[in-house]
């Protein structure tokens, strides 16, 4: 199945847009920190501690971080639940190099951070106990082949935790969101970055991505069982949880 934020791309380009997504973040790399902080007023943090707390409660030796960016999740899993390995993958080497940087700096030798494409998975059937995306779902080009992948990978029993921005359903909070995704993140995604698209891409990206139940049923469709999803801060972020039986 063919889904809206497929066809939603940083650029416009003929090129696919897993290349273009690869160009954006390697673009905005020395800015995604800080413009993570300050779109998000710093909640983007409590956001992450809630997704990795859903995820205790079981042993989880070894995990998958997709789409890892400048690994702030990452690190946060490994803190949390001290598993033994973290495979951190990303499109973007710029987003790895400053991944690397952070990690070297924090001391932390369990996490591993390579290239890598949630579409064609190098990792063997069965082997992570537990897979995450943060905020890196919409990027997908094909939806339905990154989940299936991910299923793959996952061995029995594991957990998948997506933390996937979303759009408020309060008429109230949405028209709020609005003015603010619309208008000033772009305005000061294009002084800091430098990127005229990137955080203009941001919000049509997010109002493209299946939401809600729509995200759940493509989970499901690729296997996974018990899946549900929690709606935070008036609806501008979504865990979504799934497991593999």
């Amino acid at each position: 199945m063919e889904y809206k934020a497929e066809k939603v791309t940083p650029y416009g380009s003929d090129e696919s847009k897993t290349q273009q997504v690869q160009e954006m973040f390697d673009s905005i790399a020395p800015a995604y920190d800080f413009m993570n902080r300050a779109m998000t007023f710093g909640i983007d943090k409590i956001w992450r501690r809630i997704a990795v707390g859903k995820l205790k409660g079981k042993p989880v030796d070894t995990i998958l971080d997709v789409a890892t960016g400048t690994g702030d999740l990452a690190f946060l899993l490994s803190k949390k639940l001290k598993p033994r390995k973290i495979n951190a993958i990303d499109l973007s080497e710029g987003m790895l190099s400053i991944a690397r940087q952070k990690s070297e700096k924090k001391g932390i030798d369990n996490i591993t951070f390579e290239t890598g494409n949630c579409l064609d998975l190098k990792y063997a059937d069965n082997t992570f106990d537990a897979i995450t995306v943060a905020y890196g779902v919409r990027n997908f080009e094909h939806l339905d082949k990154g989940y299936q992948e991910m299923y793959r990978v996952a061995a029995k029993g594991a957990s998948v935790c997506i933390i996937e921005l979303s759009t408020p359903v309060n008429p109230i909070a949405l028209a709020l969101y609005k003015v603010y995704t619309r208008g000033i993140i772009p305005t000061i995604g294009r002084l800091v970055s430098r990127d005229r698209r990137a955080y203009t891409y941001l919000p049509e990206s997010i109002a493209a991505v299946p939401q809600g139940k729509q995200m759940l049923q493509i989970m499901q469709n690729a296997g996974f069982t018990n899946c549900r999803h929690y709606p935070l801060t008036f609806g501008v972020c979504t865990i979504y949880i799934g497991e593999k039986l």
